[in-house]
């Protein structure tokens, strides 16, 4: 008898094998049950025939609910008709926990109550599959990034300054003192890799915008890369090697997950670089030909940023050198065009923005005069001058979504679902 998980299961076809896991769902044509066994690392249907287990054991199968915890005993068997590809013939069965009355059923719910029951909502096999590809992409971009030499950074939650628009800021009282949750960790990865040449932070972020859409979260993840003497375009080549190697890796392991959400492969598979780029006077040179309404300055809203991405044959395009004025301080001013900066926008065929990064001002006297420009307290950002006073260089960096490529990939309508507990401007609970 081995031990084994769904996941597992293509290594011991025709072997006798425990798993342990739950009643997903069951249906029974007479003498025969037909059990949906999930563990966590998939789904794959046990069938127990009436005069092949005990009678004890069938009976038990007969009076299991839905969620039941449950020890199945079984042998593998080869069954191309089943998603895995594989079944189980069950020869024995020990009942773990019996579960009360489940509040989802395989039915339609609205979403309210499936957010409600968030918690249970998911052990849904679509859940599931969302999830399962977000963790893959977390690990396929770590991955890429410890390749090539990056160093994982830590950042700090709690901060006192806000690298970007200080009215989205969640305020703590901190021993007294006023400080915020931190929207992003790129100002200190800035500082590590004046240390470490290459770095990275991954964790969560937050936003207190009272943001409604599709594509908004109050609290998100985000990988930061931030990289020494590396130059705006040395920036680009980089984020768009970093989207085919987690397209492209996601589509080989998560096979069974896209086929489950019904994403189109084809589509993925185009995601190689390079992608396009244009200039933000072209972009916004199309969107006023397409009748948008847009003014030369303006940062794009979701429409413009959609529009824009679906003219590109499937390919993501970058959107490069915004104006200064709407972009953030510490962006570096193109020296051909001050009134622009060299920073880019990554936008996704569909759905809009999932990368923002730039080449970072290096200059002392230059950062000193943005700080200047937009009003912010000296004395939050003194360490982070300091940057520029001892062995500055030329450095740049970008910050993906992890929600937001999560969408991208899976297909699926709300960044609400690409998140195992959501947080949205109604929502703090489950």
């Amino acid at each position: 008898m081995i031990k084994t998980t769904i996941g597992n299961i293509s290594q011991q076809e025709n072997q006798e094998v425990v798993i342990e896991g739950w009643l997903y769902n069951k249906r029974s044509s007479g003498k025969i049950q037909f059990l949906q066994l999930r563990d966590g690392t998939g789904f794959i249907q046990g069938v127990a025939v009436k005069n092949e287990v005990s009678s004890e054991v069938f009976n038990l199968c007969k009076e299991l609910t839905q969620e039941s915890a449950i020890r199945v005993f079984g042998i593998v068997r080869k069954d191309d008709r089943a998603p895995s590809g594989y079944e189980l013939t069950i020869t024995n069965l020990e009942l773990v926990s019996l579960a009360m009355k489940y509040p989802i059923s395989l039915k339609e719910h609205g979403i309210e109550f499936l957010m409600d029951h968030r918690h249970l909502w998911l052990r849904s096999k679509r859940q599931h599959a969302i999830l399962k590809v977000r963790a893959a992409i977390g690990r396929y971009a770590r991955e890429f990034l410890d390749n090539r030499g990056f160093t994982h950074i830590d950042s700090p939650i709690i901060t006192s300054s806000a690298p970007e628009d200080s009215g989205s800021l969640f305020e703590v009282d901190y021993f007294g003192e006023k400080a915020y949750l931190a929207q992003t960790g790129q100002l200190y990865a800035e500082a590590a890799a004046m240390a470490f040449g290459s770095v990275y932070t991954f964790g969560p972020t937050f936003r207190a915008e009272k943001s409604k859409t599709r594509r908004h979260l109050n609290e998100f993840w985000m990988l930061e890369p931030e990289v020494c003497y590396l130059d705006h375009e040395g920036s680009l080549k980089l984020q768009e090697d970093l989207i085919e190697y987690i397209v492209q890796n996601v589509i080989k392991s998560c096979t069974l997950e896209l086929k489950t959400l019904g994403r189109d492969i084809k589509e993925l598979e185009i995601i190689k670089a390079p992608f396009p780029r244009i200039t933000y006077d072209k972009a916004v040179e199309m969107l006023k030909e397409n009748g948008m309404e847009i003014e030369w300055g303006e940062d794009f809203g979701a429409p413009h940023e959609i529009y824009l991405s679906e003219q590109f044959n499937g390919l993501p395009v970058f959107v490069t050198h915004y104006p200064k004025d709407c972009k953030a301080f510490y962006m570096e001013p193109d020296p051909d065009r001050p009134d622009t900066v060299k920073c880019a926008d990554l936008l996704y065929p569909g759905f809009g923005e999932i990368i923002g990064g730039s080449e970072r001002i290096h200059d002392l006297d230059i950062l000193l005069q943005r700080i200047q420009e937009e009003n912010l307290p000296m004395e939050v950002y003194d360490w982070y001058a300091d940057l520029r006073k001892y062995g500055t260089v030329p450095h740049s960096g970008f910050g993906l979504g992890l929600e937001r490529m999560t969408i991208c990939i899976t297909g699926v309508d709300h960044i609400r679902e690409a998140i195992p507990f959501a947080r949205t401007l109604n929502r703090i609970t489950p």
